[in-house]
């Protein structure tokens, strides 16, 4: 078994509920800076309280065009720009789910790079939702995602109807570039879910539920 400080550093320890409030906003960036997270992802709107109250001791990541991923680009590319002046390090972008759907990759390709652009050089997650799509789709948005110039692939919202997979997780990455991360998200509950997913390949894990495991 892997050391739980040593998973918990590549973990986005995160609160994305829309009922959370400040202090429960707090409160995870407080058991971040205890726990030596990777980052806590919060909803924007705390992003620049957050960013005021850590002060730089903590990285901070937010959601764009969560988590149905259907608001137009340049909702997104607003929503990207407000996070980053607010403070956010990294952006958690969903990806309009539709267009992939269809097959129109330009499309999806032309957002990706939107939002990476208006990332200020500052780390861009892609969330594909792998529930909602077939392997031969995920293959497709592996390629789409590892030439958009962002910096990783996310699997899922942890809204969606399904979470992480150890399958899924070994499937982007073998086909992505090497050089593109991945991040596995939702429903990862235990330590050694976590093993097991970064034993398949991710580089990060997203979860609520792992810091409250280790007090």
């Amino acid at each position: 078994m892997m050391d739980q400080k040593e998973i918990l550093s590549q973990v986005d320890h995160t609160i994305l509920t829309p009922t959370a409030t400040w202090e429960q906003v707090k409160a995870v960036c407080d058991e971040g800076r205890q726990f030596g997270v990777a980052s806590v992802c919060i909803p924007p709107r705390y992003v620049k309280r957050a960013n005021d109250y850590v002060g730089g001791s903590l990285k901070i990541c937010t959601v764009v065009g969560f988590p149905n991923g259907y608001s137009t680009p340049e909702v997104k590319v607003f929503e990207t720009e407000d996070a980053i002046r607010d403070g956010a390090d990294e952006i958690d972008m969903v990806i309009n789910q539709g267009l992939a759907k269809e097959g129109d990759w330009e499309g999806v390709l032309a957002e990706i790079k939107a939002v990476k652009a208006s990332c200020k050089g500052h780390i861009l997650k892609v969330i594909v939702e792998t529930c909602n799509f077939t392997d031969e789709e995920k293959v497709a948005l592996c390629r789409v995602v590892s030439i958009s110039g962002a910096d990783f692939i996310k699997t899922s919202t942890g809204f969606g109807a399904g979470g992480a997979t150890v399958e899924d997780v070994k499937l982007l990455r073998e086909h992505v570039s090497p050089d593109l991360r991945v991040k596995a998200a939702g429903g990862i509950r235990t330590f050694e879910q976590a093993q097991a997913m970064l034993e398949a390949g991710a580089d990060r894990i997203g979860s609520s539920a792992l810091v409250g495991l280790a007090k």
